[in-house]
């Protein structure tokens, strides 16, 4: 069982999406430590099969979204959602949030996590106007870092930014807020791929589950290695 507590009080949801490329500890505590900090009844963790602005994930989309399934396992308020798997083409996350707020009505706010790289890159997105219009957008930010915005970025963002979960939630969508969490976990999906095609040792790196999916299926060219277990 899971130690996650279970929301109380009005819906709240989020959308996280990304490659996970494949899945790892430091995706999934972020995506427990967002749901508890706003509050989020369901945070839908979305795979991208292709997207626009990032290279060509290296196991299939079906791949990844297994890996999802079984690193997300029992954890309460984390749902591996297909969605963007049932398109043709690139995917954006300005069509999967169109498709949330239809499913969840008007009346819920809803939020999209992105992490702080993945922000700065926002005006290049397709239709990025439009996601105010659809959620609340919210940053996971890095500790002590600081960096100017692009000029396109400071002028799509505007004056939305607030400096609270409950100012945020007042509204539906339409707002912006920098989160830092608890236990940031600096892992990256590109040194777990590095170690895995290394025949190098990510335990404690990944789930359990995620680590032997990898062995069994021999994604990422994993090969057993007596002395990396």
């Amino acid at each position: 069982m899971s130690d996650t507590p279970s929301i109380a009080g009005p819906m709240r949801v989020g959308m996280l999406g990304g490659t996970f490329d494949p899945i790892h500890n430091g995706h999934l505590r972020s995506a427990v430590e967002v749901r508890e900090v706003l509050g989020l009844n369901t945070l839908h963790m979305v795979p991208a099969p292709q997207p626009p602005l990032r290279d060509t994930p290296q196991v299939s989309a079906a791949q990844r979204l297994a890996l999802l399934k079984a690193g997300i396992g029992d954890t309460p308020g984390l749902l591996a959602d297909d969605r963007e798997l049932q398109r043709d083409g690139p995917s954006y996350s300005v069509d999967t949030l169109a498709e949330l707020r239809q499913q969840y009505g008007d009346d819920v706010p809803l939020v999209m996590v992105i992490g702080f790289d993945a922000f700065l890159r926002l005006a290049k997105w397709d239709r990025a106007e439009q996601l105010f219009e659809l959620a609340h957008l919210v940053v996971i930010a890095r500790p002590g870092y600081q960096s100017s915005w692009p000029s396109a970025l400071k002028e799509l963002v505007g004056n939305r930014e607030v400096d609270s979960v409950d100012v945020l939630m007042q509204r539906t969508r339409g707002g912006m807020l920098m989160l830092e969490l608890p236990s940031l976990m600096a892992i990256s999906a590109t040194y777990i791929r590095e170690r895995l095609q290394a025949g190098k040792s990510v335990r404690y790196l990944l789930p359990e589950a995620v680590e032997q999916a990898i062995f069994y299926q021999g994604l990422y060219a994993y090969f057993w290695c007596s002395v990396c277990k």
